[in-house]
Formats: structure tokens, C-alpha cells, sequence
């Protein structure tokens, strides 16, 4: 049924404009026949398979035959060359037609398989982020059971520094967890399916300021340098997401880097995108683990592991978020230390 109706629309058009052709501008005729064949290519590009571009080519021949062709409204099939135009306007429509089918076999081809990719991906950050849960869950709540059971069957031994101690690491191995919570519930707000978010036009300095805001109640003597531009910035994202991921890769940097000097957080802008950058002056980032930072694969090694708990998970989530933005993140290391930068794309863009 829609094929008829696609037909009959565009035939229907193309004998209007015919008519128009015929009527004011009757000393150039081939421009009837031009339009009946650009109404032909168009069935056979709208309509599926062969039929119905067939079914155009009789239409558009007969039309020329019956309407434009002396004498009118009368069909007369012993004109000259007139099996000659039907065969060419045949040709025409199952080449197309041909054509047309095959590009739409491809684009679904191409469609299920991006469908796959999406699904491969979707399953291989859902593992990460699961192994990188697992293990970084592990360690806090030992930290905190060693901690309580140590507190309980020693509290009268205890003197009043080392339970002052014990309980420290108790609190901050909370607020770790707390952080992590913070997380694993920012995810949520991505659609599952399309692995997409609902944006809305947001001011990149509120979002950094409030950013900030956030951090400076967790690591009130952290040192961070701010810079971002003078002009106002509006661009489509999540607000709440954007601020998760500035406060995950500034306490990354905080937390873990060691850093020398104060940490630089840097947004710019061009015609595309815009850019925010968090760079340090520490330890840098093992160049093995430059590829695989973002995926939530635990860091192993024995000198350090502690001292990274947690940053697995919480740069899995920051990919996840920036990917969901249709945006790109990326870590490398300079000559003092490492860069996290991550772009949002501008709307329309």
C-alpha cells in the first residue's frame, strides 16, 4: 500500500509539472521526458524492489504517450521510436532500482552490525565495571571490618591516639565507599539501551563551580589552579554527569598523583568542542597502563595498589559518562607527570 501511494504521489507531481512544461514553455518537449524520468528514479529510490519501478516506467511512457503527444488524450502506440523510449525508461528503472536495493541491504547490514558493536561494547564496560567493583569494594570494607574488629577486642588496650586512628582510617574508608555510591548511582542516569543521556543546554563555569564546590567538602586542602574562558559558555550535557566526572579525575589527581605543584584544571574552547584538561606535576601513570586506564581493569602491581584503590572504577565511570555525551577521553604523560582530557561536543556539531 505504500508503495502505491509513494507511485502514484510522484507521478502525480510529475504530471502536474509536466503539464506546467507543456503549456508555457511547448518549444522544448524533452523537458516533459526529463520529468517523467526524475519521478521514475525517485519511485525506484522509495519503493522496494522491482516492481513498482517497472510499474513507473509503463506509467511515465504511457502518460507521455496519452497526454503530450498528438493526437492528445488518445493513445497511440504506432509512434515512432516509442518502444525505443519505453525500453531506455525500463532500463532506467530497475538499474536504479537495483541500485537502491542493494544500498538499502547494505544499510542494514551496516546497521545490525553497529547494533553489535554497541551491544560488544555495552557487555565489555559492563564486565569492567564489575571486576573493578569487586575489587575495589574488597578493600575499603576489609579496612573497615579489620578496623572495627581490631577496635572492639582491643578498646580497653587501646589508648586514646590509637583509637583516634583506627577510627581516621575507619572514616575514610567510608567516605571512599560514599564516593564510590556516588558513582555507581551516576550511571543510572544513562539510558541502557542506546547508552545515550538527556542533555540540556548548561553553563560550563556552574557546572566547574559547582564542581568544585563538591570536591573542596571532601579535600578541602587540595590545591587546584582554575582557568576557563572569559566568554559564556553554554553546551547540551547532563550537568550532574560533567560534575561527577570533574570531581573523579581532580581527586584522582589529588588523591593519587603526588603531585609537586598545584593541579591545573583547564577548559577551552573551538569551533567543534570544547576541552577540559586536569594536569599534574606527579608520578605520572605507567605507560602499560596508558591503554587500558578507562576500561576499570584493577591495577595489580604491589608497590602501588593501595595506593590506587578505587581509581579503577572511578575513571570506567568518567568513560562511560563522556562516551554517553558522544564525547572523547584520553590520559598521557608529560615530562613532570600525566594529563586526563576529555571533550564535549558543541550543539549541532
Amino acid at each position: 500500500m505504500k508503495n502505491c501511494f509513494i507511485t502514484l504521489f510522484f507521478f502525480g507531481i510529475a504530471t502536474l509539472i509536466a503539464f506546467w512544461f507543456f503549456h508555457n514553455v511547448p518549444e522544448n518537449p524533452a523537458n516533459i521526458a526529463l520529468v517523467y524520468i526524475t519521478a521514475l528514479v525517485l519511485v525506484a529510490r522509495f519503493t522496494t524492489g522491482y516492481f513498482f519501478g517497472i510499474i513507473g516506467s509503463l506509467i511515465g511512457v504511457v502518460c507521455v504517450n496519452f497526454l503530450f503527444t498528438y493526437p492528445y488524450f488518445a493513445l497511440n502506440f504506432s509512434l515512432t521510436n516509442y518502444p525505443v523510449t519505453f525500453l531506455f525508461m525500463l532500463i532506467i528503472s530497475i538499474t536504479i532500482s537495483a541500485m537502491t536495493t542493494q544500498i538499502k541491504t547494505q544499510g542494514k547490514v551496516l546497521l545490525e552490525r553497529e547494533k553489535l558493536l554497541m551491544e560488544a561494547e555495552k557487555e565489555k564496560m559492563r564486565a569492567n565495571l564489575l571486576r573493578s567493583i569487586s575489587h575495589d569494594l574488597r578493600t575499603p570494607l576489609t579496612g573497615i571490618i579489620g578496623n572495627t574488629s581490631a577496635y572492639i577486642d582491643n578498646k580497653d588496650k587501646l589508648s586514646d591516639e590509637e583509637k583516634l586512628d583506627i577510627v581516621t582510617h575507619i572514616n575514610e574508608d567510608s567516605n571512599w565507599l560514599l564516593n564510590m555510591v556516588e558513582n555507581l548511582l551516576s550511571v543510572t542516569r544513562i539510558d541502557e539501551r542506546s547508552m545515550k543521556i538527556a542533555k540540556s543546554e548548561e553553563s560550563v563555569e556552574e557546572v566547574v563551580a559547582e564542581a568544585f564546590s563538591r570536591l573542596q567538602k571532601r579535600l578541602p586542602h587540595a590545591q587546584i589552579s582554575v582557568k576557563v574562558p572569559e566568554d559564556f559558555l553554554m553546551i547540551p550535557m547532563d550537568a550532574m554527569l560533567i560534575e561527577q566526572v570533574i570531581i573523579n579525575l581532580l581527586e584522582n589527581a589529588v588523591v593519587h598523583a603526588n603531585s609537586k605543584k598545584p593541579i591545573e584544571f583547564t577548559v577551552t574552547e573551538n569551533a567543534n568542542q570544547v576541552t577540559f584538561q586536569v594536569k599534574d606535576y606527579g608520578i605520572g601513570i605507567a605507560p602499560e597502563r596508558l591503554s587500558t586506564i578507562f576500561d576499570g581493569t584493577p591495577y595489580t602491581s604491589e608497590q602501588v595498589s593501595d595506593m590506587h584503590k578505587g581509581i579503577g572504577i572511578g575513571l570506567s565511570i568518567c568513560k562511560t559518562i563522556i562516551v554517553a555525551h558522544s564525547g572523547t577521553i584520553h590520559a598521557t604523560n608529560h615530562e613532570n607527570g600525566c594529563i586526563f582530557t576529555f571533550t564535549l561536543p558543541k550543539e549541532g556539531k
